[in-house]
């Protein structure tokens, strides 16, 4: 099928779902997730993903740490001048050894070491992208397929958010979210984005909202006033949402805007009464971004929602020179907006229903280019929530140093874990039927389903 047909065939049907989005259930909608929306709409829960992307490709090796003395001496060798001092890790350090190992943290995500102890945070150790499991041999004979264009940001960030390269129609955010979105009263509000575009929230029907994270912009034509005439005003809003013209897209379009006016009004008009909440660092991104995400929560009860998927972003990682004074600022900004997001779920009442997760494009090399670390695969994530199973390490860990069937090459992590597996853990806690997973997650049945089978609460 030429590209063209399959741009036109994916604008129209991005059309069909956006007409429906914000009045109804999708008609598209299999009869099981009408029936989840159901449940979900008669027990007036509230449940939301929130994906904290790392762009760039977060460097691993520098986040977790083997801290046994011999362990450290060979990563200490493997990374030269990279590497994090055994003295500057003794207060990070997890409280129970991993597959026979002492690990830390870096020293900047400190402020996380609590919820790792209480429970509530887990590690994923040497997560990344896969369609099949595949072993050192299979990669070095090609004789399993392999995640497209490996090493490349763009295509590695999309594989990451959707299971294809650059150009992916849908991800597996967008894809869980279609499952309970007629359980929204605001369905158009179903997927919001804080940080630009991003592949994650695009569903089959879902379609993302983007939003600023200082707030929701005025229509200045609208609500600024045009020419300072209100017969401009009025003049322009019939114009633009007249849906009674003959052009199928002129009047999608105009049908499109009447909506678009309408749910920007109703959530600015919802987030009016709810204040900024406290404990962010509102100069930071991501502490700016979080702390919308929050205010939007607690708005939910006014929008009607009660299943959300959200994206942040926060860039920088690619850091190919000056690691060891960057990577350390960009943790420490992680830490610092995650436990304050956590610490205001807490008080909002939601701590078992919302669960955030960090993504990255890739992990990095181990070894060193001189100043910083080049691309890599798989890498070291967190899963942050009361509904986690945490205090552990999921997934296996690699070796300290460059022997052995851990990496493809310069440190290089060849994943032991799959993004599918975290996907569909995520999106059955979200209340994705099991029918469906395959669906949400294309190529999960090549993976273990227990690995992480213990990761969410009920």
């Amino acid at each position: 099928m030429s590209s063209s047909l399959l741009s036109r065939r994916a604008f129209l049907r991005r059309c069909a779902a956006a007409s429906v989005a914000g009045v109804a259930a999708p008609l598209a909608l299999q009869l099981s997730h009408i029936a989840e929306a159901a449940a979900a709409a008669s027990t007036d829960d509230y449940k939301a993903l929130v994906c904290v992307f790392l762009q760039g490709g977060n460097d691993h090796a520098n986040t977790l740490v083997p801290v046994d003395p011999e362990a450290h001496r060979v990563y200490a060798a493997a990374r030269g001048a990279l590497a994090l001092p055994m003295d500057d890790l003794a207060a990070t350090r997890l409280p129970a050894r991993v597959q026979g190992q002492l690990w830390a943290t870096a020293p900047a995500l400190a402020p996380l070491l609590p919820e790792f102890v209480d429970g509530r945070l887990a590690w994923l150790g040497n997560i990344g992208p896969l369609v099949r499991p595949t072993t050192l041999a299979d990669y070095r004979a090609r004789r399993v397929p392999l995640p497209p264009r490996l090493f490349s940001h763009n295509d590695q960030q999309s594989v990451w958010q959707s299971g294809q390269p650059e150009g992916a129609l849908s991800g597996w955010g967008g894809r869980a979210a279609d499952a309970v979105l007629s359980g929204n009263s605001q369905a158009a509000l179903t997927c919001m984005n804080l940080a630009g575009q991003a592949v994650f929230l695009a569903g089959t029907t879902a379609v993302p909202y983007m939003l600023s994270p200082s707030g929701v912009p005025a229509l200045a034509a609208l609500e600024g006033g045009l020419f300072g005439s209100a017969a401009c005003v009025e003049a322009f809003r019939s114009l633009v949402t007249d849906t009674a013209q003959p052009h199928l897209f002129a009047a999608e379009h105009a049908r499109t805007m009447a909506r678009a006016i309408d749910v920007n009004a109703r959530l600015r008009s919802a987030l009016v009464d709810v204040p900024s909440p406290v404990g962010f660092n509102l100069s930071e991104p991501l502490g700016l971004q979080l702390a919308m995400v929050a205010r939007l929560m607690a708005a939910r009860g006014t929008l009607g929602l009660r299943r959300q998927v959200f994206f942040v972003q926060l860039g920088g990682f690619d850091l190919h020179d000056n690691l060891t004074a960057r990577h350390p600022a960009l943790l420490a900004q992680v830490a610092s907006a995650l436990v304050a997001f956590q610490a205001e779920v807490d008080r909002l009442g939601l701590a078992n229903q919302v669960t955030t997760f960090t993504a990255s494009d890739f992990g990095r090399t181990l070894t060193s280019n001189g100043d910083g670390s080049d691309h890599g695969w798989g890498g070291h994530h967190l899963v942050l929530g009361g509904a986690v199973r945490g205090g552990q390490v999921y997934g296996t860990l690699p070796p300290a140093g460059l022997d052995g069937e851990h990496h493809v090459g310069q440190g290089r992590l060849l994943p032991t874990l799959a993004v599918q597996q975290l996907g569909a853990s995520l999106a059955s806690w979200f209340g994705v039927p099991a029918s469906e997973l395959p669906q949400v997650v294309p190529g999960i049945e090549a993976f273990d389903g227990a690995a992480l089978a213990g990761l969410m609460a009920a």
